[in-house]
């Protein structure tokens, strides 16, 4: 799926949902659907810093141009993020991954503006690694 069908999507999915406390709910719902990474996967070199629960992130360049992404998170709200952004980018080539403005995203569904400061960081920090991760995938 394009990363902009999957966008609008989520902006179709979370339009029903008024109160914040709602999107909250299907946020933690979503990531209920997270695969576990493996044990060894959780480590310093998969970990995302700057969020306050623990990330772990891991990406891998496809041999047909896209890349996976994968993310496990200990906290149940940041596992909801972590869903969002895996439907977003995960199949994606690394050109789309650096190019999507996923903050505006955040922002069309009425997420950004109720993250505390702590969870907008951590996003920050997890969308700064993923298109970090697409730019050295990319060369």
């Amino acid at each position: 799926m394009a990363i902009e069908d999957a966008a609008r999507e989520l902006r179709d999915e979370f339009s029903f949902l008024e109160e914040w406390e709602a999107r909250y709910e299907h946020i933690i719902d979503l990531g209920k659907s997270n695969p576990d990474l493996l044990p060894e996967e959780r480590n310093e070199k998969s970990r995302v810093r700057g969020c306050a629960s623990q990330v772990w992130l891991v990406t891998r360049l496809e041999k047909d141009g896209t890349m996976t992404i994968r993310a496990e998170s200990d906290a149940v709200l940041v596992s909801g993020l972590i869903a969002i952004l895996l439907r977003l980018f995960s199949g994606q080539t690394p050109d789309e991954i650096e190019t999507f403005d996923a903050k505006s995203l955040f922002k069309d569904i009425g997420v950004s503006d109720t993250l505390t400061a702590q969870r907008s960081n951590g996003l920050a920090s997890m969308l700064a690694r993923i298109k970090a991760d697409a730019a050295a995938a990319r060369g």
